[in-house]
């Protein structure tokens, strides 16, 4: 559904998102098969920290809530790049949350980020994408955006709605010659995850889920989700009458 790529050697990437977690394993994998990479994250000495000794890589940090900065940064690597071949929008964050723990501030903070956040880049992206009619976006949602999850009463919603944005997004770019990602990870090990006090099925790490989502794009893949023997059992799950379906999400989390 997207054009395959055969070599990273000289790409030009900007992740965002790129500090700790997928990013920053998605960042290392980058810079040893030679490509250009932009690291954009709210932390900057985590991000100086990856680009020591990498001639290849920059930090441009900066929090995808804060239009300002973000213009500031594209800005700054339009200038410096004569072109973009992808950008991975993987910041995010994740608060586990149920009905009879709502908290309101809490919920619009993480839609803020969530979707906000992504809204806010694609207001910087899609231009510069569409002036030059090449190059891509992949924006990291979840496997708690295919179907209603406990603890997931608003990162859940937060990661439907990229479902959906990106599958929007596919229908408009993908004739104008930019390929569209969209990447579902399952349980991986990052700081999001670390105090979450449940089991996590075929809990990934970062580095493991960084190569999986890489392969993808490297195939061309339009959705990417890993690992397969997980996500595909959420995605079968989705297809079942909601009584089946519920029942089964409470067998299988004991929540």
């Amino acid at each position: 559904m997207n054009r395959k790529i055969t070599n990273w050697a000289g790409k030009h990437v900007w992740i965002i998102g790129a500090s700790s977690g997928i990013g920053a394993a998605c960042a290392t994998l980058l810079l040893e098969q030679g490509a250009c990479v932009a690291l954009s994250a709210r932390h900057r000495a985590s991000l100086e920290k990856l680009c020591e000794g990498q001639p290849l890589a920059q930090a441009l940090p900066l929090d995808i809530t804060q239009h300002a900065q973000l213009r500031a940064v594209c800005l700054e690597l339009q200038q410096q790049w004569t072109h973009i071949d992808l950008i991975l929008v993987v910041a995010g964050g994740y608060q586990a949350m149920r009905a009879d723990s709502f908290d309101l501030d809490a919920a619009q903070g993480l839609l803020a980020l969530n979707v906000g956040g992504v809204f806010n880049c694609l207001e910087q992206a899609l231009p510069w994408l569409l002036r030059q009619g090449s190059g891509g976006i992949g924006i990291v949602g979840s496997v708690a955006g295919y179907g209603g999850l406990p603890k997931a009463l608003a990162y859940g919603a937060s990661k439907a709605a990229l479902i959906n944005l990106t599958e929007s997004l596919y229908l408009d770019l993908q004739p104008r010659g930019i390929d569209v990602y969209q990447i579902n990870p399952g349980f991986v090990a990052t700081p999001l995850t670390a105090d979450n006090d449940f089991t996590m099925p075929a809990l990934m790490t970062a580095q493991d889920a960084a190569a999986a989502m890489l392969d993808g794009i490297e195939r061309g893949q339009f959705h990417i989700h890993f690992p397969k023997r997980f996500t595909n059992t959420l995605r079968l799950a989705r297809l079942l009458p909601y009584r089946a379906y519920f029942w089964l999400i409470r067998k299988v989390t004991g929540l």
